[in-house]
């Protein structure tokens, strides 16, 4: 498997945040410098960055500049620091990419300004070598992107000629080190050797100092998890690295300097980029009168009524007692399901409660979902979260394996010992963690091999995927070791790593193989040592084995599952691929050993100490200076315009006295009912942005909505969607789907010229770039290392001449954006009026940007006139109805008219859609199309959401397939968006017409009536 990478917006984002500071500063290569070789007694050029050329003054506009655009509070001043010109954060949240983003920062300052030695300081070596891993793994991804690769090297004090060459080069090079490895023999009573060696003259190198050499190469220092880099000695040993100056990337940052990106925990989850949380919290009870072991896992609706999944103990066929998982209907008998056990007499099930999560008993004995009742030892509750992490995992596996997606699951305990052991003669011993998990992952198996239909290919295939691995091969421990290869605590040792090397290389880096579906690894035990720096995106399910007062944090653990999955391929599951449904694939699963309240109200406030500013009312000055954009316009607001869109606000009641969003405006954006604008000509220059400012108010912060809304129960009541047999095998359902479930191919032919003329027209038109202005400070000497400044001048028209000498590849950058061939774009970049060219040199990268967008929605709009569509041989067999998870929320509608028991939606307005659907009496059946039902376009498949079969008589278009979207008025799409909609149209308007089926985008059911009725009123004339 091979890791694939899109360039994410988000971390281009993050990335020209740190460039921008710097704009004005040029284009120059690294310095050459004569270096002493020491002892050898030669004099030999080394390289060097160029020093920071920009007055304190100019890096402080330019920070608030970048602050400004990315909404952060401005920055009164540069923060002073030892370590360099300026120290800058980047705030991104665990799991979205900041190393990639770092990298990347790399080779843009190295462009833009010619600077090419860094050095990354991380705190441990479970960071250092998953940094040295995400170099391997990105090299050839930013060879494509830059045409060179970075000369990187992990810092060994065995290996001092490392250092050499990363002072002679002139090439993009970068050290790795981790903090022990300099700062050590700097504390009182520090004696590491890899300290002491790059701080002392050695003989192996020429009698110089190791450190010294770094140093006179004005490296531009990263550090990675700053918070972690904090001790006097290690602040210490980065001064003397002499950096040109450094930038902390964390999400977690502990002392604050100047901020220039942040994505918090909210912005990452509101924008889908890491995965849902749920929360499974357990909490054994003292119920009087009940001594036997009874555990509520979870209650599901199902058409023939709730069903209650509960562990108890077993009789076995040999008098033994074991651990089993019963489902439990109304009336069932725990006597009976447990072989006659007598502790289980009058445990009867008298009712099971789908909305209070509840189950009680004939004898008054009640338990709510995650309640465990019995022994009160530590022992009985981790022996539950084990079994519920196999069964958690299992379930997500069958459903993911088809998919290609390896699930992996991660469990933190709170001592080694309780995993692993040794005998008197330093042999292993299989410890209760390890002896528990066997035990229940052969029981789940065997019960998963049950329920398994090995007629169904994929179903089949997964069964031999389980068949094919025993208990012992499919978990693995990753800990610390001692001198003799044992594993202990991480508190107890000197080093890192595991004792077993093979352990080691395939957590930490060997990624590929892990991911792999032909290694058997598919649980992880560890103790601290994956606290930080790693993580996996296959990461489902995390299980807190520890003590409830541990002291690792919630968000620490957490966060080694955020990242969002990929498939058997390296592809990326998110939101460009899996739409709105992201979340039902990328969903991290948290077995804790405490009630869930407990545990979900430590993490969120562990989460609200990690948000940055934000605004949590709307007033004016919210708006003042906000650049609006939409499609190739953009437009910032003005201080009227602000004062009349708040204006707008209060007058529907959408805010309140104090600001603050109301009820109203949130039920009026959920059901797609949000009033327009007033008709104020103060307005008309925002009205085409409409959109864009009810986005902009996403961003205003509610800690009931946001908080909550990103951790979920998992232990609430969920629904069993089964297939509606009787409404699937309906006539008027089977030629519907008959009409509609062929496959198609396409074919588009258009001319060049046509495509060249047409994007000429739309850059001459759209093109607008911001201009990047600069302030001249001019100042005297006072003093031999002291000035005055006497005066500042603001300008723009010279700073196109700094920007022209970094280099850019214009037209091969406009041809691979915008999927054009080079000749192509240079006629393109030829036929536009000058002045449109001349942008160019105002803001090269926003004209390249923008120049690349408008050809490509160009492009899209050309494709509907050309597309041609061609049935094939291939159909979509219905059994892609149930090939998603038969499981969904309790809350989704029990349909009468779906072709499934449930209808799941996306959202209030789809919701409303079912609703009216079900109540119309013209509406005979209807489906909730999958996203496996998908239209192949030449700009991305596209997903239709319904298919309906109306009655017979009452019109004459009785098949329809739909697409809900929001109030009709707000459909402003981009190019590629509404390409998309229009060849689905193009496809069952004009080329499936014959089969009597029509498409529509529609906001609700009555837009749909309308639209049927207007195709028969057109149809009889």
């Amino acid at each position: 498997m091979k890791f694939q990478f899109s360039i994410q917006q988000y971390q281009t984002d993050a990335v020209n945040a740190v460039v921008d500071v710097f704009a004005g500063q040029g284009l120059r290569s690294s310095i050459s410098y004569t270096q002493d070789l020491g002892n050898l007694g030669i004099r030999t050029l080394g390289e060097k960055n160029a020093d920071v050329m920009l007055f304190p003054e100019k890096l402080l506009e330019n920070l608030r500049s970048v602050q400004h655009r990315n909404e952060i509070k401005l920055s009164s001043e540069l923060v002073k620091s030892q370590l360099g010109a300026c120290v800058l954060d980047v705030e991104m949240e665990t799991g979205t990419g900041k190393t990639y983003v770092y990298i990347k920062t790399m080779f843009e300052l190295n462009k833009r300004y010619g600077w090419n030695k860094f050095i990354v300081v991380v705190p441990s070596v479970a960071i250092r070598e998953g940094v040295a891993k995400s170099f391997q793994v990105f090299q050839e991804h930013f060879m494509d992107q830059y045409g060179k690769k970075a000369r990187y090297f992990v810092y060994n004090s065995k290996q001092l000629r490392d250092i050499a060459s990363f002072a002679d080069s002139s090439a993009l090079s970068v050290m790795i080190i981790n903090m022990q490895a300099f700062a050590a023999s700097l504390k009182p009573d520090g004696t590491q050797r890899d300290a002491r060696t790059i701080n002392s003259e050695r003989d192996e190198f020429e009698s110089r100092r190791p450190i010294d050499v770094i140093a006179a190469a004005r490296p531009i220092l990263i550090l990675d998890e700053p918070q972690k880099l904090e001790g006097a000695a290690t602040v210490a040993g980065m001064k003397r690295f002499k950096p040109l100056f450094t930038i902390n990337y964390s999400a977690t940052h502990k002392t604050k300097h100047n901020l220039v990106y942040a994505l918090d925990p909210i912005d990452a989850f509101r924008q889908k980029l890491v995965k849902r949380i749920e929360v499974k919290g357990f909490e054994v009870k003292n119920i009087p009168g009940v001594n036997c072991f009874i555990a509520l896992e979870q209650i599901q609706a199902t058409k023939e009524g709730p069903v209650a999944y509960v562990r108890h103990d077993i009789r076995r066929a040999n008098g033994s007692v074991a651990q089993v998982l019963s489902r439990l209907r109304d009336g069932d008998s725990l006597y009976n399901q447990s072989n006659e056990l007598a502790e289980y007499k009058n445990l009867t099930v008298n009712e099971i409660n789908v909305i209070n999560d509840r189950i009680s008993f004939t004898n008054g004995v009640e338990l709510f979902a995650g309640d465990v009742v019995g022994d009160q030892s530590k022992d009985l509750i981790q022996r539950v979260q084990i079994e519920e992490t196999i069964r958690s995992h299992l379930e997500k596996e069958q459903r993911l394996f088809r998919k290609g997606i390896k699930t992996l699951s991660l469990f933190f305990i709170d001592e080694v010992a309780n995993y692993r052991t040794y005998d008197s003669k330093g042999n292993p011993v299989k410890a209760k963690f390890e002896v528990y998990f066997e035990q229940a992952y052969k029981s789940a198996i065997t019960g998963a091999l049950k329920d398994l239909n090995r007629e169904i290919p994929w179903e089949a295939e997964y069964a031999a995927y389980l068949e094919r691995f025993n208990p012992e091969d499919v978990h693995r421990g990753y800990f610390s070791q001692d001198k003799n290869h044992r594993f202990i605590d991480s508190k107890s040792k000197k080093g890192e790593g595991s004792d077993d090397k093979d352990a080691y290389d395939l957590i930490l880096k060997d990624k590929e193989r892990l991911l792999s579906l032909e290694e058997p690894t598919r649980f992880i035990f560890s103790h601290s040592a994956l606290q930080e720096g790693w993580d996996n995106p296959n990461i489902f399910q995390i299980c807190t084995l520890r003590n409830t007062n541990s002291t690792i944090k919630k968000r620490q653990e957490v966060g080694r599952g955020l990242r969002i999955c990929v498939d058997k391929t390296g592809q990326r599951q998110d939101v460009n691929v899996l739409g709105e449904r992201v979340h039902d694939v990328n969903l991290l699963t948290v077995v804790a050993n405490e009630k869930y309240s407990d545990f979900v109200k430590a993490l969120q406030m562990e989460t609200q100490e990690t948000l940055r500013e934000r605004p949590d009312v709307v007033t004016e000055a919210f708006f003042v200076g906000k650049t609006l954009k939409s499609g190739g316009s953009e437009h910032t607001v003005t201080q009227d315009e602000a004062d009349q869109i708040v204006v707008y606000l209060k007058y529907n009641r959408y805010i309140d006295n104090k600001g603050a969003l109301t009820e109203k405006y949130k039920e009026d954006k959920e059901h797609g009912k949000l009033k327009p604008l007033q008709d104020s000509s103060d307005l008309d220059a925002v009205r085409p942005f409409v959109d864009v400012v009810h986005a902009l108010l996403n961003g205003i912060y509610d800690a009931d909505i946001d908080l909550t809304n990103m951790v979920e129960n998992g232990h609430k009541t969920v629904a069993i969607n089964q297939v509606n047999r009787t409404n699937m095998d309906r006539a008027e359902f089977k030629e519907l789907w008959e009409k509609i479930s062929p496959k198609f191919s396409y074919t588009v032919s258009y001319d060049s010229q046509e495509l060249i003329d047409q994007a000429i027209q739309a850059i001459d038109k759209q093109l607008f770039v911001s201009r990047l202005e600069y302030t001249t400070v001019t100042g005297k000497q006072i003093k031999a290392d002291e000035f005055e400044k006497e005066k500042t001048e603001a300008g723009c028209r010279s700073f196109a001449r700094l920007v022209s000498q970094v280099k850019y590849d214009l037209l091969g950058e406009v041809a691979k954006g915008a999927n054009i061939t080079r000749k192509t774009a240079a006629r393109i970049l030829q036929g536009i009026l000058p002045e449109k060219f001349a942008l160019y040199a105002e803001n090269p990268e926003e004209f390249i940007a923008k120049v690349k967008t408008i050809i490509r929605d160009t492009k899209a709009t050309m494709i509907v006139e050309h597309i041609r569509y061609h049935a094939t041989t291939q159909r979509y067999e219905t059994t892609i109805f149930t090939a998603e998870k038969s499981k969904v929320p309790a809350s989704s509608k029990l349909a009468q008219k779906h072709i499934m028991d449930y209808v799941v939606t996306d959202g209030q307005i789809e919701a409303d859609f079912a609703t009216d659907l079900e109540d119309a009496s013209e509406v005979v059946v209807y489906a909730k199309l999958p996203r496996a039902f998908q239209i192949p376009t030449p700009v991305g498949n596209y997903a239709p959401d319904w298919a309906i079969a109306f009655r017979r008589g009452f019109m004459k278009h009785v098949f329809f397939v739909a697409e809900t979207k929001g109030s009709m008025h707000s459909m402003q799409l981009r190019g590629v968006e509404k390409a998309k909609i229009e060849c689905a149209q193009k496809l069952f308007n004009e080329v499936n017409a014959a089969g009597d089926v029509r498409y529509h985008q529609v906001a609700t059911y009555r837009d749909l009536l309308n639209e049927v009725r207007r195709l028969d009123a057109t149809d009889v004339k």
